[in-house]
């Protein structure tokens, strides 16, 4: 494929229904990176020497997201890792071993991150259009993994009824990107973001709203991709920044709720040591191999 071909591709959502679109897709746009003078170069972030920039060799010069190294798979070691996730995932419950957990964590990232990478090659007007449809797709993509586990799940509203003095007055609706359920009951209720910023507080006030209209404590979790972005104009000096907030995570979890879960693909150094923040958040495989099984199993 072309980037132009790849920029095509991803920008299409219809092309991504099953799993194996999005290992197809990723194969190919590690193969084409992996070309000798398909991109203008590759830019190492200054402060964290582990990501990565992607510069295209198009009309704008366009530079990707930062890409975690650590994580990334290469073309030759994807092709390999694929089939182990694929072999993972089909038995998960039976397969929990660090190394089962370490290939689900950088296959899913690699796979995501190519679909971002190439929309970061679109033109620059464009840019609220690519984040729109990649995180679409990330949702989508969580979905289709859970449901490949056994996790009945979906997206969509939740009518929440109130009630006066035990008499339903009037319903009130609300939008959840992950809903999984056992039958008719709802057990888990998820937020499936790229990133957490601009979005932290409304999942944390979503868990405390529900509650309070409901009576119920329905478990709420958060799947995150990543938390860094570019920073800096000029590519010499390109760096990431963190866009998590560690202080509204933390007022929040003490002053109002915790959530029942919070999952990286691509986890900040200071989520792994910081007071509160160690203890409730996550990487991803945490939630896969065994949280998400815990929750469906609650009362």
């Amino acid at each position: 494929m072309t980037l132009n071909d790849l920029v095509r591709f991803a920008s299409r959502k219809e092309n991504f229904t099953e799993l194996k679109d999005y290992l197809e897709f990723c194969l190919d746009f590690l193969d084409f990176i992996a070309c000798p003078g398909a991109i203008q170069a590759e830019i190492v972030a200054r402060n964290e020497n582990h990501y990565r920039f992607i510069q295209f060799k198009n009309e704008d010069f366009s530079i990707s997201r930062p890409l975690n190294s650590n994580l990334l798979y290469t073309s030759k070691a994807a092709r390999h890792e694929f089939v182990q996730f694929m072999k993972i995932i089909s038995d998960v419950r039976k397969m929990d071993i660090p190394s089962a957990r370490e290939v689900v964590n950088r296959s899913f990232y690699t796979m995501q991150q190519s679909i971002g990478a190439s929309l970061d090659a679109l033109p620059a007007g464009q840019s609220n259009t690519a984040r729109k449809i990649n995180g679409d797709l990330f949702e989508r993509f969580i979905r289709l993994l859970l449901i490949r586990v056994g996790i009945e799940c979906t997206s969509g509203v939740i009518q929440v009824p109130v009630k006066v003095h035990n008499v339903e007055q009037f319903s009130m609706s609300y939008q959840h990107d992950l809903i999984i359920k056992s039958g008719e009951l709802v057990k888990v209720i998820g937020s499936v973001k790229t990133s957490s910023k601009d979005r932290l507080d409304k999942i944390f006030v979503d868990k405390f709203l529900l509650a309070k209209l409901t009576g119920k404590d329905i478990p709420h979790v958060a799947i995150f991709l990543n938390d860094v972005q570019r920073k800096g104009k000029n590519p010499q000096e390109y760096g990431v920044n963190a866009t998590f907030l560690p202080g509204h995570f933390k007022g929040y979890t003490i002053k109002l709720n915790p959530l029942d879960g919070v999952y990286y693909f691509d986890i900040r150094p200071n989520m792994l040591t910081e007071p509160i923040l160690k203890d409730h958040i996550r990487t991803f495989d945490h939630f896969l191999f065994s949280e998400v099984w815990t929750l469906c199993a609650r009362q």
